[in-house]
């Protein structure tokens, strides 16, 4: 493959401008492209305007780039000196081909205002700036990229339409987008009102969930089960990626304790609402699915960023049930009240000859694409709120399910924060997780296990090993 070649188009405005010019021709000739440039090749003799119409003429040179100076835009709009004949030549070819792009303006400077110095004809488009040093090698690699034809972000490929729509269910609207987007943008710029954003988006979100509720009891259940499962997906794809920012950008106590109030809201959706009465269990299997859903990504999310305290904040405090009061049983429940079984994709499993092993696995996993976690990130995350529940609550009836681990097979390696743990200094971090002071504390946990089979999940198969999904014997055996 031919070098690509590039015609730079300059004002003589002052030798210091002539040598950045210089000094930016250089640096685009030792990466790779090959700059024509008046200094190196026009020489005594030649024909200027020729030189000029070069750039346009000469099918080989694919790209020109104007270094736009307060003199150069000047010139330009003034049509005078070699930048006014060249403004003459370029802004013709600008017009003429709208869907064009080799040409760039390359900013060199900006007025007191901080406005660009740019040619009439150009100021509607696209520009790279080189007026700020900080951000002059990201800005020099955009300049590459434009070059060489190989932009950073490559349109992907056409995918096939949501499932959710073919089957012809109607898509609910729960009224976040525009409150998520301000939500992000708090969280990643740091803005003042960053928390207040969060618990917005979260409280429009654990309310909008209403409109989930399946109401009709026309038709096959399952498949409304499914269709509502279905069409929460672009919120949930929200939540994951608010999960990962908030994770990754602002990691505190305000933004942990309103991630968990915010489940804390959504247990309410495993009831009737107030005044309906008769429902079965299948009623809620919708809520069910998403709230355990988001829940196992809420855990992989800080797992995945490293911020053990967060994740175990959201295992360690208990969650306010306030209609448990009513009936006597306790208020405060721990988070594996997230998880319960499915009977409607039981039936489903059965009515359509399935044949799976766990259709709620078989959908975490197909609904695990494109959202910044891979499946294992997933696994890992039920594996430790497995492990979490029982360290907690030893003498719990019922322990949290990790149905994912369905897919873990015969011979499941540690996951990579076990792994990792080999370091004695990475377990001393990672060890919150689990809730534990060393790794000792896992001792009468691993031989209860042991001891009793039944404790561990299997499916029709071996079940998995926790000793050799912790990587036991080699934690904290290196400094």
């Amino acid at each position: 493959m031919a070098n690509p070649k590039l015609f730079i188009s300059y004002s003589w405005t002052n030798p210091d401008h002539e040598l950045w010019v210089l000094d930016l021709a250089t640096e685009l000739r030792e990466s790779g492209v090959d700059v024509i440039l008046d200094k190196w090749d026009l020489k005594e003799g030649h024909d200027a305007n020729a030189f000029m119409e070069k750039m346009v003429n000469d099918p080989d040179i694919k790209k020109v780039a104007l270094v736009c100076d307060k003199a150069y835009a000047e010139k330009a709009d003034g049509r005078s000196g070699g930048v006014g004949t060249e403004t003459q030549i370029i802004s013709s070819e600008v017009y003429a081909k709208q869907d064009q792009d080799k040409f760039v303006a390359i900013l060199k400077e900006r007025d007191e205002t901080g406005k660009a110095y740019l040619p009439a004809y150009y100021r509607s488009r696209i520009y790279i700036d080189l007026s700020d040093p900080e951000s002059y090698v990201s800005n020099f690699e955009r300049l590459l990229r434009w070059v060489f034809d190989k932009p950073l972000f490559k349109k992907p490929d056409l995918g096939t339409e949501p499932a959710f729509l073919k089957d012809g269910s109607d898509l609910i609207s729960l009224g976040t987008t525009v409150i998520f987007k301000r939500a992000i943008d708090a969280v990643r710029n740091d803005k003042q009102y960053s928390d207040a954003s969060l618990k917005e988006y979260l409280s429009v979100l654990s309310s909008g969930m209403e409109k989930l509720r399946i109401k009709d009891n026309d038709g096959i259940f399952d498949d409304k089960v499914i269709e509502s499962i279905s069409s929460f997906l672009p919120y949930r794809n929200e939540a994951i990626e608010l999960f990962l920012t908030v994770a990754n950008y602002r990691d505190n106590n305000e933004s942990r304790r309103s991630i968990h109030r915010f489940f804390e809201s959504l247990i309410p959706y495993f009831s009737p609402p107030e005044g309906v009465s008769g429902p079965t269990e299948w009623d809620f299997d919708n809520f069910k699915f998403i709230i355990h859903e988001l829940f196992l990504y809420a855990i992989a999310s800080f797992i995945r960023h490293e911020r053990f305290e967060s994740a175990s904040y959201l295992m360690q405090n208990e969650y306010y049930v306030q209609g448990n009061s009513e009936n006597g049983r306790d208020v405060m429940v721990p988070f594996s009240v997230f998880i319960d079984r499915l009977q409607s994709l039981g039936y489903r499993n059965d009515r359509l000859k399935l044949k799976r092993l766990s259709v709620r696995a078989d959908l975490l996993s197909e609904r695990c694409k494109g959202v910044g976690l891979e499946f294992r990130h997933l696994m890992q995350a039920d594996f430790i709120l497995f492990m979490r529940d029982h360290l907690d609550h030893p003498d719990q009836m019922f322990h949290w399910f990790p149905e994912t681990l369905l897919y873990i097979g015969h011979h499941g390696t540690a996951f990579e924060v076990f792994a990792r743990s080999k370091s004695s200094a990475y377990f001393e971090k990672a060890k919150k997780l689990l809730g534990i002071q060393n790794k000792e504390d896992l001792t009468p946990l691993l031989e209860a296990f042991q001891k009793d089979s039944r404790l561990v999940p299997r499916w029709k198969r071996k079940p998995f090993s926790p000793v050799g999904l912790l990587g036991f014997n080699e934690i904290a055996t290196k400094p």
